[in-house]
């Protein structure tokens, strides 16, 4: 399941209730909750969030991703106590200016909670890097060099078209064949990870490297078993749409119990319908 943090509006789900939400859905079969957002780390609260994700009987793994612009040493510690499994750090690119044109932010900021996260025992730590063509196509190698220095993952991502200017998708879109082909010869092993859509992991001498497709692809879909909670309380089955979704944090704040809450949770999953329109195993 992923937890989308992210300030929206007035009924942004409280600690508690994501809590609440969280349990039944563990309760359900779900092992692995991931925070997200926008930047789940603007929220006061998230190591509070986190304790109590972390807790719960049959959680098998928690992570958070995040720009990194606001994971402090003393707030990547605490997030490390707290429980939080594994962090995933979005890092386009090594280049100062670019950077900053692409998120408007400092890359000293993020490299300071790279170190930081590393310092307080994150293993492992993924970094995210969307290719853009024209932007950052050629900044590979450095990122290979430094997730080596580092001793972190390196994600490269082509870009998705979903929720993209058509214009800008078609300026920008770098097909990941020649980083493929470049890691290929670098690799001492390659592998697929199931049930991730066949995602390459290409194991280096001192490093390892995963190429992410778009996930709208036959084999994601295929494969999906994702369950996205949005910070206002609504179930979402599938990233690429919006017209689907369920209100749970209403019920809940009327006083549904933990059973009803797992019917909601069981009906929106029954609701399921892939983007590429074929069928998928339901896992609840």
């Amino acid at each position: 399941m992923e937890g989308e943090t992210t300030h929206t509006n007035n009924t942004e789900m409280n600690t508690k209730e994501i809590t609440q939400i969280a349990k039944a859905t563990v309760e359900l079969g779900i092992t692995r909750i991931k925070l997200t957002g926008g930047e789940p780390l603007i929220r006061k609260d998230i190591c509070e969030i986190v304790k109590n994700l972390s807790t719960i009987p049959g959680l098998k793994d928690l992570s958070l991703t995040t720009n990194g612009s606001l994971l402090l040493p003393n707030t990547a510690k605490k997030l490390y106590q707290s429980g939080l499994n594994r962090i995933n750090i979005s890092l386009p690119t090594l280049n100062p200016k670019t950077y900053n044109k692409l998120t408007k932010n400092n890359l000293n900021k993020t490299l300071t909670g790279i170190n930081a996260a590393i310092k307080a025992g994150f293993n492992p730590i993924k970094l995210n890097m969307v290719i853009l063509k024209n932007i950052n196509e050629n900044d590979v190698l450095d990122m290979i060099t430094y997730a080596e220095k580092t001793q972190v993952i390196l994600q490269l991502i082509e870009l998705d078209p979903i929720n993209l200017n058509t214009q800008y998708y078609k300026q920008h879109h770098h097909n990941l064949e020649k980083q493929e082909e470049i890691l290929k010869q670098k690799a001492i092993n390659i592998k697929q990870r199931q049930f991730m859509h066949n995602r390459q992991i290409y194991q280096l001498p001192n490093t390892t490297v995963e190429t992410v497709h778009p996930i709208e692809n036959t084999d994601f879909c295929n494969h999906c078993t994702r369950l996205r909670l949005t910070s206002d309380g609504k179930l979402k089955t599938c990233l690429m749409q919006n017209n689907n979704l369920t209100d749970i944090l209403t019920p809940l704040q009327q006083g549904a119990g933990k059973e009803e809450l797992k019917q909601i949770i069981k009906q929106a999953n029954q609701q399921r319908k892939p983007y590429n329109n074929q069928t998928t195993n339901n896992p609840l």
